[in-house]
């Protein structure tokens, strides 16, 4: 049994509180996309815990963790974040946690380039709105690391990485040069601490799918922030839909038997490009709802944007997503509210209204179509 947990959105949706929930009758998480650069909050009977890049199933004592070799990781902050979760009471180690051998490493200097690219764009205003986690430039490298074999192939592979790295970081940012001894050291750091938990885990999935076991796979950020599918340029740096979760993984022979998807009451997005929704409300409005929401991203504290609920990109992201079912999270946050805005349709620039998602220029200027809907005037939670 293969499931996907998937965002139909612009992420933020409600993903890892709703794995938390469904994972119970599962044996396996997996996570198959993307790094630290997002994260999921739970909040359970046992705490509230932010994840960036652990698979929110890791909070179940039964449950098997793995993070796929679609992801990249940066050992960083996976080191940091066990030991949080650790003193949190949360029990890891190699037997819960296994980490694919195929997963791509974020090394010092891709983060620190990513920082200075978004610096250098904000200066004419074309930045991103990187969360700037090295996340785009480990995917442009693909740099293999591996912690397990530290032998003079993988030194040769680092060395050349670095030589190439370093024409961009002193030419182009007139940086000091990476220097290769201290990435290697640093590679060698990480692979004590987490050698033992790297393993072929597409084997194991396999295995595991073989003999019946219930594997769920966790998405991070949303259909609308898919590199091939989503508002690019404006999106992540991989495939956050279900379709790709099997291959993420580390089982790319296999097919999904049900995709999730999740999506909450109303719209919220980090970072840049067009967001057609917050352009139905006005700014008090939108604070209101933001502080309603606690909307502040779990990976960068940054204050979301927010909007009503896009009937018109939430009917794209599912069939993106190719959902089977669908969850509809925090209808709560809106009780205060005496009329509920919903975007129904957008108005393009040529005056004619649509149902359809567009792309490109015509996103760009898309105006939203409200209909207002009446509120329930009480507290839903009691």
């Amino acid at each position: 049994m293969l499931t996907a947990i998937t965002g139909i959105n612009w992420g933020d949706e409600g993903k890892g509180r709703m794995v938390d929930l469904l994972c119970r009758d599962y044996d396996i998480v997996a996570r198959y996309q993307g790094g630290d650069n997002a994260g999921h909050t739970v909040k359970n009977e046992c705490g509230k815990f932010v994840l960036n890049l652990v698979p929110s199933g890791i909070l179940h004592p039964s449950i098997v963790c793995v993070m796929g070799g679609g992801m990249v990781i940066d050992p960083e902050h996976l080191e940091k974040e066990i030991a949080d979760l650790r003193e949190q009471g949360v029990k890891i180690t190699p037997d819960n946690l296994k980490i694919s051998d195929r997963a791509t490493i974020t090394m010092p200097f891709h983060v620190e380039q990513d920082g200075l690219e978004e610096a250098r764009l904000a200066k004419t205003g074309a930045q991103f709105g990187s969360t700037k986690r090295g996340i785009a430039y480990t995917y442009g490298d693909k740099y293999m690391g591996d912690l397990v074999h530290m032998d003079a192939g993988v030194r040769k592979r680092l060395e050349t990485l670095v030589e190439s790295k370093n024409l961009t970081m002193v030419n182009i940012y007139n940086q000091k040069p990476v220097n290769v001894d201290d990435m290697w050291n640093w590679c060698k750091h990480f692979q004590e601490v987490f050698g033992a938990y790297i393993c072929d885990v597409g084997q194991y999935l396999a295995d595991a799918d073989d003999a019946g076991k219930k594997i769920m796979f966790e998405a991070q950020l949303g259909a609308l922030r898919d590199i091939d599918y989503g508002i690019y340029p404006y999106t992540t740096s991989s495939n956050t839909i279900g379709a790709y979760a099997p291959i993420g993984a580390g089982i790319p022979g296999r097919k999904l038997n049900k995709s999730i998807g999740i999506m909450k009451a109303y719209s919220s997005c980090v970072g840049d490009g067009p967001f057609t929704t917050e352009l139905a409300m006005t700014e008090e409005e939108k604070h209101l709802l933001r502080e309603a929401g606690h909307e502040y991203g779990a990976a960068t504290g940054r204050p979301r944007r927010v909007g009503p609920f896009d009937v018109v990109a939430s009917r794209y992201g599912v069939q993106c997503q190719g959902c089977d079912e669908l969850a509809l999270t925090l209808f709560d946050v809106l009780d205060y509210m005496e009329e509920v805005p919903v975007v129904a349709q957008y108005k393009l620039a040529d005056g004619t209204v649509t149902d359809r998602f567009p792309t490109g220029k015509t996103l760009d200027d898309a105006q939203p179509v409200v209909v207002k809907l009446p509120g329930w005037h009480c507290d839903i939670t009691s």
